[in-house]
């Protein structure tokens, strides 16, 4: 009787155990399961945020520099006029002999300039500190586009070719740039990686590129048929779509 007591009681503890063990594996079940549906809540409640593409066009790449240019309120003769006062002046510093119909035709321009109102003097002493003014505005960058993701067309000039497949490239905002055509500024240049080659149909392929842009100085070297030029550039852009150019919607 004794022995079957025991027995009695080890069933009942052996079933205890197991019911207890078959109680910790369904928690766990349950917080495994609460843990997924949490997530799923989650995802569900935060909806992803959608990047935002800029549409771009070349004045967009060209940073304000705003200051009081007083050679954009002389008309075309007066800065004739004006131009060749100031290149008789450099020859006459120089030492250079100055024939008389020059010299009548210097005293027919400051005449003119004078009647104007313009004047000559103070427009030659500021010339070189306007015109390192224009050059910092040609090739200011616009530092706020930096890291965005942007959309804008252009004229795709190819560093490298491989058959007829191009991966990087100059984008230029006009047919002939840096071939026929002194460089444009840096700022209206952007190097380009294509995320995959491209068949190009000419040297200046119309083309719409998107990605995401970076802003800083930099150079490259583009192949001429008399040799080789390194061209300088403030924006670039890596693993970009290229698209055939048409026009936008």
């Amino acid at each position: 009787m004794l022995m079957c007591y025991h027995q009695h009681d080890i069933i009942i503890m052996r079933s205890l155990f197991k019911n207890r063990f078959k109680g910790e594996i369904g928690m766990k079940k349950s917080i495994i399961n609460f843990a997924f549906l949490l997530l799923f809540i989650v995802s569900v409640a935060v909806p992803s945020v959608a990047v935002q593409v800029k549409q771009l066009g070349w004045h967009d790449l060209v940073k304000k520099v705003e200051f009081e240019d007083p050679f954009d309120a002389l008309t075309e003769d007066q800065l004739y006029d004006l131009g060749l006062v100031a290149r008789v002046r450099q020859l006459q510093d120089a030492g250079r002999q100055v024939g008389e119909k020059t010299l009548d035709e210097i005293q027919g321009a400051t005449l003119r300039l004078d009647k104007d109102g313009v004047d000559i003097n103070e427009l030659l002493a500021r010339r070189t500190e306007i015109m390192k003014l224009r050059q910092q505005r040609a090739n200011a960058v616009v530092e706020d586009l930096n890291g965005q993701t942007v959309r804008m067309p252009g004229y795709a000039l190819p560093l490298e070719f491989d058959g007829m497949k191009v991966k990087e490239f100059l984008l230029v905002p006009w047919v002939g740039a840096c071939i026929h055509t002194p460089p444009p500024p840096p700022n209206q240049i952007v190097y380009v990686e294509a995320m995959e080659s491209f068949r190009s149909n000419s040297r200046f392929e119309p083309v719409w590129i998107e990605g995401v842009m970076r802003v800083g100085n930099t150079s490259k070297v583009l192949s001429l048929v008399d040799g080789s030029s390194d061209i300088q550039i403030g924006y670039s852009m890596k693993s970009v779509k290229i698209e055939k150019y048409r026009k936008a919607p």
